[in-house]
C-alpha cells in the first residue's frame, strides 16, 4: 500500500470514503377526488421488490462530505366537489426520484379520469347526460400500479392504484377498493406502505389498500379517509363530497454502522436507529442536503 493509501485509510478510521447505501424512497399519495380514491406515492427501493412488483434497484454509491439532496414528498390534498384529489409531491434521495401519486378522479364532466402518477388515482364518473364512468389513471413504471375505473351511473368511483397491487374497479353502487401497497424491512421490521384510497360508493365504500390507504365514503354515513403520513398513501375518494388527503412520503437509508449523516443546512426531520450491523435514517419531513461522514 502507497504513503498515500496508508494515510487516507488512517483518515477514514479504516472505513472507504465512498461506500453503496440503501434507499427507499416513497413519494406522498394522492389526495382522493370527489368519488375515485387517490393513488399511492411512487416506490423505489434498492433493499427488496419495488413498486407494481419490479425488481430491487442498484444501491447508491456515495462519497463522504459530499451533499446528496433529500426531500420527502407531501401528501395532496382531498378534492371539494367536483373536483379532482390533487397529485402527492415527488421523493427525492441524489438521483433517485419516486414521483408523487395521481389524484383520484372526481363526479364531473372533464375531471372524472383519474391522474397518472407513482400509483394512479381511480376514476370517477362524468356528470354529462348520461353518466359515464371514466378510467383511474396509470401509474408509473417500476413505481406502482393503475387506478379503477369508475361506474357508469354516477354511483361509485374506482380505488387509487398501491405500489403493489392496482386499485379496484367500481362496480354498480360499491365503490373500488385501494390497491394494496407493499411491505419492506428495511428498517429491521416488517412495514407495508404504499396503499391506495378506496373510492365513495352509495351504499358500500371501497376499502383503502393496506399500507395506509384511506377508505372511501359513504353518503350521509360517512367521511372519505386520510391517507396514513409517512407511508405514501392515497386518501379516500368522496360520494360527490371532498376526498381524502394523500399521506406524505418517507426516504429511508441503511449504510453500514461506521458512517454517520449530517443535514448541515438545516430543514429535514429525521432519526436514525440502528440494526446488526447497519445504521437506518428514516427522514419524515422537508428537504435539504445531508452528507455521509466517519
Amino acid at each position: 500500500m502507497s504513503t498515500v493509501s496508508q494515510a487516507m485509510l488512517l483518515s477514514f478510521g479504516g472505513l472507504d470514503s465512498v461506500f453503496n447505501t440503501d434507499f427507499l424512497v416513497l413519494a406522498g399519495g394522492a389526495g382522493g377526488g370527489s368519488f375515485g380514491g387517490g393513488g399511492a406515492g411512487g416506490y423505489r427501493t434498492s433493499y427488496s421488490t419495488s413498486g407494481a412488483g419490479s425488481a430491487a434497484e442498484s444501491k447508491v454509491n456515495v462519497t463522504i462530505n459530499t451533499n446528496y439532496t433529500v426531500t420527502v414528498g407531501g401528501g395532496g390534498p382531498g378534492g371539494a366537489a367536483p373536483n379532482r384529489g390533487t397529485s402527492g409531491s415527488d421523493s427525492v434521495f441524489s438521483s433517485i426520484t419516486s414521483t408523487g401519486g395521481g389524484g383520484g378522479g372526481a363526479f364531473a364532466t372533464g375531471s372524472a379520469t383519474g391522474l397518472t402518477g407513482g400509483s394512479g388515482g381511480g376514476g370517477g364518473t362524468d356528470s354529462g347526460s348520461p353518466f359515464t364512468g371514466r378510467p383511474g389513471g396509470n401509474g408509473t413504471a417500476n413505481q406502482g400500479t393503475g387506478g379503477g375505473s369508475g361506474v357508469t351511473g354516477g354511483s361509485a368511483g374506482g380505488g387509487g392504484g398501491g405500489a403493489n397491487n392496482a386499485g379496484i374497479n367500481a362496480t354498480a353502487n360499491t365503490g373500488g377498493n385501494g390497491g394494496a401497497g407493499l411491505a419492506s424491512s428495511i428498517t429491521g421490521s416488517s412495514v407495508t406502505r404504499g396503499g391506495g384510497g378506496g373510492g365513495g360508493g352509495l351504499s358500500t365504500a371501497g376499502t383503502g389498500g393496506s399500507g395506509g390507504g384511506g377508505a372511501g365514503a359513504r353518503p350521509a354515513v360517512s367521511f372519505a379517509q386520510n391517507g396514513s403520513g409517512n407511508q405514501g398513501a392515497g386518501g379516500g375518494g368522496g360520494y360527490n363530497n371532498t376526498g381524502g388527503n394523500g399521506g406524505s412520503g418517507v426516504v429511508i437509508l441503511r449504510y453500514p454502522n461506521g458512517y454517520t449523516i449530517t443535514n448541515p443546512g438545516g430543514g429535514l426531520t429525521f432519526s436514525t436507529s440502528t440494526s446488526g450491523s447497519d445504521k437506518i435514517t428514516t427522514f419524515t419531513a422537508g428537504t435539504g442536503n445531508i452528507q455521509f461522514g466517519v
